[in-house]
């Protein structure tokens, strides 16, 4: 299995992080991508990344609610770009990027030029993008639609919009969607999502230390109960837990070039 969304190297981590490492390949976790946030939280991935080249695989990016009342998040595009062109370490991606509408839509403009920015990044240097869509589904859709048929590719997080939101998004370029812990919810409804989206489409992720699955719900998430997330689809596919590793890692295998 591949975790193509973990934040191990956050904070919530320092006291066990090789121990919840070990317990991520014990669990069959082969790989794990490693989503920017901004350089506050930045050079904390690069050292995992550093640590663990031959399995941990970062990003750089700035997250949305990092544009947000922010005086200098234009000066942060710049040190993406920067970064780009002169990586510390291989590279496997732009992000975590997007729009978050969810706490206040103040900074949209701000968010969404933000956005603009790193998706034209992520073209130019040929790398797929890992996007954060929250509480923005129209205007992600808008923002998108301007770049179909010039090759951008990537992962919407986290994805809880509607399988025909998935299909437009999927229209308008190569996009697969992450899924995690929110699927194994009793009420989520994401369930319904996923059983009207072929598996050829999905990618498994934990968001750690966030959305934890069940059975661990309420505590922190960690990139070993990708299994959970796992299973959750096979069931819901009636295929084989094995079937859906085979299937997701190769496709974030190839999305992400490990």
């Amino acid at each position: 299995m591949i975790d193509t969304h973990s934040h191990m190297y956050a904070e919530e981590f320092d006291s066990d992080r090789s121990e919840a490492l070990s317990r991520a390949w014990e669990a069959g976790v082969e790989h794990l991508i490693l989503p920017d946030i901004d350089s506050e939280s930045r050079p904390r991935m690069f050292e995992l990344a550093q640590a663990e080249a031959d399995r941990c695989h970062a990003m750089v990016g700035l997250h949305p609610t990092s544009v947000n009342d922010n005086p200098r998040w234009q000066e942060e595009i710049d040190e993406v770009e920067r970064l780009l062109g002169q990586p510390p370490v291989k590279l496997c991606g732009v992000g975590e990027i997007g729009l978050d509408l969810y706490w206040s839509r103040d900074f949209y403009r701000e968010q969404r030029e933000a956005l603009h920015a790193q998706l034209e990044l992520a073209i130019k240097n040929d790398l797929p993008v890992v996007i954060h869509s929250r509480s923005s589904s129209a205007e992600m859709l808008d923002v998108i639609a301007t770049y179909r048929g010039r090759g951008l590719r990537g992962v919407f997080h986290a994805f809880a919009d509607s399988a025909d939101m998935a299909r437009k998004l999927e229209r308008l370029g190569e996009f697969k969607f992450g899924i995690g812990g929110v699927v194994t919810f009793k009420n989520s409804g994401l369930d319904r999502v996923v059983a009207e989206l072929p598996i050829e489409l999905l990618l498994l992720e934990t968001d750690a230390p966030y959305l934890t699955p069940v059975p661990h719900r309420g505590k922190r998430n960690e990139s070993a109960y990708v299994e959970y997330v796992c299973g959750k689809i096979a069931d819901i596919h009636g295929r084989s837990v094995a079937d859906v590793d085979r299937i997701t890692t190769a496709s974030a295998r190839e999305l992400f070039g490990i």
